[in-house]
């Protein structure tokens, strides 16, 4: 019998399956996706995970992404043969890898919520998601080789617990965010547990060539309590919910960080300047107010040859530039006259500038009184420095505090000073290490 004949019949038998799949009630349909899951948790030593950093890596993964989206019709052929974006250039982006025998062949983006917004935003209402505290973050991006599509989720499974561990341990996000094809929906409702942020299919969505999209959330702090649920009694090869949450794999790279940030960002200026200027037209393209966004961002003599012109005149941004202000994840207490040294108060800073920082405490803090805070800038970092609660904002478990630092410390200094010269964290580790303020 011809091949042509065979594969029409298999691409007739894999089209009779799916609509049949379909057709069949929701829990039903979904109990069965689940029992289909195979999650190595010992995977092949020659799979590598971990952040793309290398002009040879990121462009990898956009080449690997521009084919499977051109191939799924999500996007037109591309000259440069990669698929970029604005999000892309962001500090606050992040590019995960797989690497079998050293070649790429997995991808994903995590777009965390910045000046620049995301993607899907523009779409689907956030107002559920939004009520609740925690950073939102868009999984975007997603890509595998063709030639590990068919193996049982032989790179996806990894890729997709590399993605939950950064998440939940490096990236500061309680809120994973999608907008994916109404065909793949189930996938992230039944096996992930992914809620749709509304009933209704967007019939064309912008960034994936006017395609249909549907969007979803999900809760990471709620996560671990309903993937046991779910698969908590299964085999360890079924078992979701030990694979995410429990399992090491040695196959993943975390990064290696000297403080207590947020963010991974790579993209140097040289970096930059190949992807979106040479490669592509993107920063070119960029209207008025992203590029002074942009500039804003990347506010370093060392970047400005390679970012797009803006207009001479003042720019509401400039204050922005002053007293710039860092994603981080810090932890520390706080002392005052009405907090006794056996009742300190616990927080948690999220954002920090040279003379301030915003911080998270589930105590009531008196407002407009010196105290004394203690920092953990770092595993072997810490700040001692006098500050004052200047700002309240309540929410339904926890407040949010605006500080005011008296003088900052050697190590304050030294951390925010390492922040605004380095732009990647390789840039962070040399400032920080050899700074001297």
């Amino acid at each position: 019998m011809p091949n042509s004949i065979l594969r029409a019949g298999k691409k007739a038998f894999k089209h009779s399956l799916r609509l049949g799949i379909a057709n069949l009630p929701r829990d039903l349909r979904f109990a069965l996706y689940r029992s289909f899951v195979e999650c190595d948790p010992n995977p092949d030593e020659r799979l590598v995970l971990k952040i793309a950093e290398t002009q040879e890596e990121l462009e990898a993964c956009f080449r690997l992404l521009h084919d499977a989206y051109v191939s799924s019709g999500f996007m037109k052929p591309d000259p440069s043969g990669m698929r970029l974006s604005i999000y892309h250039a962001l500090p606050t982006t992040t590019t995960l890898c797989a690497k079998y025998d050293g070649q790429v062949v997995g991808t994903i983006s995590l777009i965390r919520e910045s000046v620049f917004g995301f993607p899907l935003q523009s779409i689907f209402d956030l107002t559920r998601v939004r009520q609740q505290t925690g950073n939102i973050a868009e999984v975007s991006a997603l890509a595998v080789h063709p030639s590990f599509r068919k193996t049982g989720g032989m790179i996806l499974f990894p890729l997709m617990k590399f993605m939950y561990g950064y998440c939940t341990s490096f990236f500061d996000t309680r809120h994973l965010l999608i907008a994916v094809n109404p065909d793949r929906i189930d996938l992230y409702e039944s096996l992930l547990f992914f809620q749709r942020l509304s009933e209704n299919v967007v019939a064309s969505y912008d960034f994936a060539n006017g395609a249909p999209a549907v969007g979803a959330s999900l809760d990471l702090y709620q996560a671990p309590g309903v993937f046991e649920r779910a698969y908590g009694h299964k085999a360890d090869q079924k078992n979701l919910y030990k694979y995410f949450v429990k399992t090491v794999l040695p196959n993943i790279m975390l990064p290696n960080r000297r403080y207590f940030t947020t963010n991974d960002p790579v993209m140097t200026a040289d970096l930059l300047d190949y992807f979106f200027n040479q490669k592509s037209g993107i920063f070119q393209a960029l209207d008025t107010r992203k590029k002074r966004l942009l500039h804003a961002i990347y506010n370093l003599e060392s970047y400005r040859r390679i970012l797009p012109a803006v207009p001479a005149e003042s720019s509401p941004y400039d204050a922005l530039r002053q007293h710039q202000r860092y994603s981080v994840s810090c932890p520390g207490v706080f002392h005052c006259g009405t907090v006794s040294a056996h009742n300190a108060s616990s927080l948690q800073i999220v954002e920090l500038s040279e003379y301030g920082f915003q911080a998270i405490a589930r105590d009531e803090l008196p407002l407009k009184t010196w105290g004394d805070a203690q920092i953990e800038l770092g595993s072997a970092e810490h700040s001692s420095v006098k500050v004052m609660a200047v700002r309240r904002q309540t929410g339904p478990l926890n407040q949010v505090y605006g500080f005011r630092l008296g003088e900052p410390d050697e190590p304050w200094r030294k951390f925010v000073h390492a922040l605004a010269l380095g732009t990647t964290h390789e840039d962070l580790e040399h400032a920080s290490r050899f700074l001297v303020v």
